[in-house]
């Protein structure tokens, strides 16, 4: 493969996860979420404005993205696809600069924002198609939980130099007590609009390994570009048929099209929540995220080794079922009361207590992330991959507008937050109950063997 050894192609790829990390922390879920409540400053509106626009973005993801995989399969140019959809996403983090704290330009800002989501999700559907590739199938479980551990790691160190350096609190500090670095102006908040021209520099940098490094497996048939374009809808529809005579991939697709609905939805209102209900600050859900990302790396690596020691689905259901419950505790956390018992005001219970389930998310979540993404190599197609992980990304998308939705609706009609997150309750479990039909190596061994000198993560 051009003179690349097989370790340099690994951590390639795993620089895809580190650089790509900081759109979910900073921006989805930790710095700049919880700034929109700032902007809009009723909870529950900036509750609904952030679902509605994650939501829409969703929609568009799940329409293209099995219409993309199956062309990238018979077209190939899979690295050149990540190219592309990485342009969007640098574009859509540098846009939240333009959030300024009067909410003018708020529109414009969260539609460039949606256009670096589906950026960022598209190229994760043609990165996560090489997985197959990068060793045999017993180490794919480890490799994928080690390219998410590494990732998180990247996100852990781009929120802290965030909160130390940039964002900054009501009083106009950062976590050091110093205005913003750069002389970007605390009064303009120009210090957390900072934190997306900051992720779309850090996705620049550390792209550069991946691109240097990893390139298209060998030895698969290619059509020219017109041709796979032509061909695509045709063989996504003969695939889509062919599901009901595959029920272990059709009820995991199923299944885990409602669990990562639920599981995101906690990752990008986690934070809007906490700010909105304990009324924290940016710098406040920032120290909440960092617990959450330690422990996110911590068990996604953990995962990755107990999905190659049982499989991934033990790994699946034992993690749906501690969100799940995890999901129903943090409904019962507020400002007045920790399961059901009156707190002071001045109480740091409430806070504690959001700090210990976050932390408990990020890491249930973790080993999730990781395991999902092994199964779909156990369950898809070795010749069409990015189908099979388009596919994925349809199943995760196809509801993904549902979940953020629906607490939209919700916060609006309740007028609460706590109330506004009961819908990814009732996802997990229906993600749960489906779980039930999915076969551990669905109807066949789908992984291709690869070379087994291939450097283990």
């Amino acid at each position: 493969m051009n003179g690349i050894s097989n370790r340099k192609r690994l951590w390639g790829w795993f620089f895809f996860d580190w650089a790509s990390q900081p759109y979910n922390t900073l921006l989805l879920t930790f710095i700049f979420g919880p700034y929109v409540k700032d902007l809009l400053a009723d909870g529950a509106e900036a509750q609904a404005a952030w679902g509605y626009t994650i939501g829409t973005a969703g929609l568009l993801i799940a329409i293209l993205a099995p219409f993309l995989g199956a062309m990238a399969d018979r077209g190939g140019h899979r690295i050149a696809w990540v190219w592309a959809f990485s342009a969007l996403y640098v574009i859509g983090a540098g846009g939240v600069w333009l959030a300024r704290p009067d909410g003018g330009d708020l529109a414009l800002v969260l539609l460039l924002f949606g256009l670096g989501i589906i950026g960022m999700e598209f190229a994760t559907i043609f990165t996560n198609s090489l997985l197959p590739d990068l060793g045999p199938p017993e180490q794919i479980g480890r490799i994928s939980g080690s390219g998410w551990a590494f990732g998180y790691v990247g996100g852990l160190i781009a929120l802290v130099l965030t909160l130390l350096l940039f964002a900054e609190n009501g009083s106009g500090t950062t976590l050091l007590g110093r205005p913003p670095a750069l002389g970007l102006d605390p009064a303009s908040r120009e210090g957390t609009r900072f934190v997306g021209p900051f992720t779309a520099l850090w996705y620049t940098v550390f792209m550069v390994p991946f691109f240097l490094w990893v390139r298209e497996p060998s030895g698969h048939a290619r059509e020219p570009v017109r041709e796979a374009l032509r061909d695509a809808w045709p063989e996504l529809r003969r695939t889509l048929s062919d599901l009901p005579r595959t029920p272990s991939l059709s009820a995991y697709l199923a299944a885990s099209m409602f669990y990562r609905d639920a599981l995101n939805g906690l990752y990008v209102f986690g934070g809007l929540y906490a700010a909105g209900v304990l009324g924290w600050s940016v710098i406040d859900t920032g120290i909440f995220g960092i617990l959450a990302v330690i422990a996110a790396a911590i068990f996604a690596w953990i995962g990755g080794h107990a999905d190659g020691r049982f499989g991934p689905k033990p790994v699946i259901t034992t993690c749906v079922v501690i969100l799940t419950a995890l999901c129903v505790m943090v409904v019962f956390v507020s400002r007045e009361s920790v399961f059901g018992m009156p707190t002071d005001p001045n109480s740091r219970l409430p806070d504690i207590t959001f700090y210990i389930l976050g932390a408990a998310i990020g890491a249930a979540g973790g080993a999730l992330q990781t395991a999902s993404r092994t199964m779909v190599c156990r369950q898809g197609d070795p010749e069409r991959m990015t189908q099979a992980f388009g596919l994925y990304a349809l199943t995760g998308k196809a509801t993904s507008f549902l979940a953020p939705l629906s607490i939209g609706i919700v916060s609006d009609l309740t007028g609460s937050q706590p109330l506004g997150i009961t819908p990814l309750i009732i996802l997990f479990l229906f993600g749960l109950l489906l779980l039930r039909w999915v076969k551990q190596d669905g109807e066949r061994a789908v992984c291709p063997p690869s070379d087994p000198s291939s450097p283990q993560p």
